[in-house]
């Protein structure tokens, strides 16, 4: 296989396993962007269309909403506290957005747990709650919105991308089941995975 078959190739699996960012992969960005008209032109064959923000300088597949096309990028399922760690990111980096304008969002690991605890019921096992919301980090980092400092174990960087998924929709859900997610929450052994919001496509 010729080398700029390998890259175009390189960069269309990738798309279809999930995001790339450059802050991530700054090697295959480079290679999605050299081809970015040939693989949109390929993927929008396959009933995928590119997404590409080349200001916060990342890019995603989202499926051609068509019952007769089967379907490629797979659609989530969430659990409530992955739901509810998603949207508290979000509605943070929001704030944090308009107050500091276009500079990174960092949060360390205890402020994360933190944020969550409201949405659970008190618990005198510490660690076994602690271990439950590094869990949930672990899979909103999975999923590409969050980023592990190499600098700073305990820092995250939540990833801009994360403003296209969670949108206004997701929002305004969020706000109007927000009782129903802290008592939910206040069960937190029924908590489990699929019982969440709609998934991200």
């Amino acid at each position: 296989m010729e080398d700029q078959n390998k890259e175009f190739t390189r960069a269309a699996v990738a798309l279809m396993r999930g995001i790339i960012g450059k802050t991530r992969q700054a090697d295959l960005y480079a290679i999605m962007l050299k081809y970015q008209a040939q693989l949109a032109d390929y993927l929008t064959k396959l009933g995928l269309i590119l997404i590409v923000d080349e200001v916060e300088e990342y890019a995603y597949l989202r499926q051609v909403e068509d019952e007769a096309i089967p379907r490629l990028v797979p659609r989530h399922p969430l659990s409530y506290p992955v739901s509810m760690l998603l949207v508290l990111l979000r509605k943070n980096m929001g704030e944090y957005d308009a107050a500091n304008g276009d500079s990174r969002f960092l949060l360390t690991r205890d402020e994360i747990v933190d944020k969550m605890k409201v949405f659970f019921q008190a618990t005198t096992n510490e660690i076994k709650f602690i271990q439950k919301i590094d869990s949930y980090i672990n899979t909103v980092e999975t999923m590409g919105f969050l980023r592990k400092l190499k600098n700073k174990t305990d820092t995250y960087e939540v990833e801009s991308v994360l403003r296209s998924f969670v949108n206004a929709r997701w929002l305004q859900q969020f706000d109007e089941r927000l009782q129903d997610y802290i008592e939910y929450g206040s069960q937190e052994e029924k908590l489990e995975e699929g019982d969440g919001m709609d998934g991200l496509v």
